[in-house]
């Protein structure tokens, strides 16, 4: 017999169903990201050297995210497709096999940061000695302990898989008030606080981690043994090999996709360097006003990727249909009206965290180039969480990788004409429309495929 959470997403209104799991987990992408704008925000009163530093820091937790996706991602769609086929004991050894891979990643990686610091800052080639220490300071805390933040965004993942977005709003919620209380205080040193700047930016952020963990532990032991598999499930238990390799298999190739399309934003930062710390820091922050647009689009494809892979399990193809159909409209408004936004209001967005005279008019022309990309990138980004669902990780890394890729030599081809920084900020917005299109005819035929086979079995 099916249990309660397989019905949760196989069975009701399909609207209703997708709108009750989407919308908290777009609220908790949308609280992502005022996490970072909160301290780009803060930061932006030190000036465009801090932000810059700051960024260039950012980078490597960026970098890091692939990790994290790898056992989100793993184990998100086991999880998802096993609760479809009505097993919650399968379900709750692969949400364990997944926290324990990214426990590990974590600690792993922020050994590395702390220890080569220095050679991963110069790697961006930045020669003002401000902006090197802004960053010398910011990236140790914020890579050092980032295995709090590797944490939370899997168990985000393993909360929607078994279709509980409202745990991961209230456990973000907390921590972005957290966040908003530390940064002032800890970046400008306001009362009995230090002025830290860019050093007390992190250790907010760090912070706010912590306690969204506490808040994910809290939720998981006063959860009832039917109402999460993490419940009944040994965290620090041994698991056949099967469940770790199935958890790698899956989310391996989201990972790696992050990780290079990381890389290759980092060989662009290096290009922007060429044009002064103001360019560095525009892209930083144009990146973190993007965010608005693609954390909430990816925030609706985790909830696509967890109904899909319940609905794949259980076998209901003309489900995940509708299912598609309905988030491709509702995602595509959502991109279109943030394409407007960026286009109509650039000067205003840039004057929130811009202060320098010089460096606004680089900000405004920033978001007007990116802002004709937004809504290809919310259909790339909710393509992606759909044919993850169906286990196709491989197929959306190879198409993301190649046509990101291109970002680099077009980068190159167009900097090199009239256009100069605006070229590089074009390539970005070419590779992103290319992408949207070509991630959403793939699902299309994915799903074409998928009917083929399930008719085949009945």
């Amino acid at each position: 017999m099916a249990d309660k959470v397989q019905g949760q997403l196989t069975e009701g209104p399909i609207l209703k169903v997708l709108t009750k799991l989407a919308l908290p987990i777009m609220a908790s992408s949308l609280l992502a990201t005022a996490y970072n704008i909160t301290d780009m925000a803060w930061i932006g009163m030190l000036g465009a050297k801090a932000v810059a530093g700051v960024g260039v820091g950012g980078m490597y937790v960026w970098l890091s995210q692939g990790l994290a996706s790898l056992a989100r991602m793993g184990g998100q769609v086991n999880v998802a497709q096993a609760l479809g086929r009505g097993d919650r004991v399968q379900a709750g050894k692969f949400a364990a096999a997944a926290l324990q891979m990214v426990v590990f990643f974590g600690i792993v990686f922020g050994a590395v940061c702390l220890i080569f610091a220095d050679p991963l800052i110069g790697f961006f080639g930045i020669e003002d000695a401000q902006t090197l220490q802004y960053a010398k300071d910011y990236l140790p805390i914020t890579c050092g302990l980032i295995v709090f933040s590797y944490v939370n965004i899997t168990l985000t993942g393993l909360f929607t898989a078994q279709g509980d977005s409202a745990t991961p709003l209230l456990a973000n919620m907390v921590g972005l008030l957290i966040n908003m209380v530390l940064d002032p205080v800890l970046i400008l040193g306001i009362g009995p606080a230090p002025r830290m700047e860019a050093a007390g930016a992190a250790v907010a952020t760090v912070g706010a981690q912590m306690v969204v963990t506490g808040v994910f532990a809290l939720k998981i032991f006063c959860s009832g043994r039917r109402q999460n598999v993490l419940r009944s499930t040994p965290l620090a238990g041994r698991f056949q090999k099967r469940y770790y390799t199935s958890v790698f298999k899956i989310g391996w190739p989201t990972a790696l996709q992050g990780s290079i399309y990381c890389m290759i934003s980092m060989v662009l930062t290096r290009m922007v360097a060429a044009f002064g710390p103001g360019a560095v820091a525009t892209q930083r922050v144009g990146g973190q006003i993007e965010s608005v647009s693609w954390n909430t689009a990816d925030g609706f494809a985790a909830a696509l990727n967890a109904f899909v892979g319940q609905n794949f399990g259980a076998g209901k193809m003309d489900r995940i249909r509708k299912g598609y159909r309905i988030s491709f409209a509702t995602i595509a408004v959502w991109g279109i009206g943030m394409t407007l936004l960026f286009v109509l209001f650039p000067a205003q967005i840039s004057q929130v965290f811009f202060h320098e005279a010089d460096v606004l008019p680089v900000a405004e022309r920033y978001m007007v180039i990116v802002g004709f990309s937004e809504a290809f990138m919310c259909v790339e980004l909710m393509a992606i969480g759909a044919i993850s669902g169906f286990g196709k990780t491989k197929l959306c890394s190879a198409i993301s990788i190649i046509l990101t890729g291109l970002r680099i030599p077009l980068a190159l081809l167009l900097g090199r004409t009239g256009l100069g920084l605006e070229g590089i900020w074009w390539a970005l917005t070419i590779t992103s429309m290319m992408k949207g299109i070509s991630l959403h005819v793939t699902f299309l035929r994915v799903l074409r495929r998928n009917y083929k086979s399930v008719n085949n079995m009945l």
